[in-house]
């Protein structure tokens, strides 16, 4: 018997990425914290496509912090997950959603359980950033194969 993404995880739906043009998958999912291992399915399969799984756990983190942050500080209803192969070696990773607010990187206090997101992004990836949009904002991350 051959087994199926969907054969493993019956309860979760059949992930179908969209194709952009580019060489990238993208899904547009609801803004809550259980698009988070939708989003990092959707990462694995692309970078197993291209033959980066070398990736996928740096991926994966920033792709899983990205979904939180916007999850914790827009009322966005949907956020749109991307990871776009920029080269043989290079990935983004973005996370888009309706918010206006740019993302502030801050110091996390020694005690606090949380607000360390941005910190690893920023320790993981290459280079990240954010772009505004009328309509919200476009947070992204590059990784890069050794």
């Amino acid at each position: 018997m051959v087994s199926t993404a969907s054969d493993r995880h019956p309860t979760q739906p059949h992930l179908e990425p969209a194709p952009t043009g580019h060489p990238a998958y993208t899904e547009t999912l609801p803004c809550t914290p259980e698009s988070a291992p939708t989003a990092r399915r959707l990462i694995r399969q692309a970078l197993g496509a291209w033959a980066l799984d070398a990736l996928a756990d740096d991926a994966c983190l920033i792709a899983n912090e990205m979904v939180a942050n916007a999850c914790r500080h827009t009322r966005s209803p949907l956020i749109r997950v991307s990871v776009t192969r920029l080269d043989g070696t290079r990935v983004e990773i973005a996370v888009t959603d309706r918010s206006r607010a740019l993302p502030v990187r801050k110091p996390a206090a020694p005690d606090a359980l949380d607000g360390r997101g941005l910190l690893l992004v920023d320790a993981v990836a290459d280079r990240w950033g954010a772009d505004p949009k009328r309509w919200g904002k476009r947070v992204w991350a590059e990784v890069r194969a050794a």
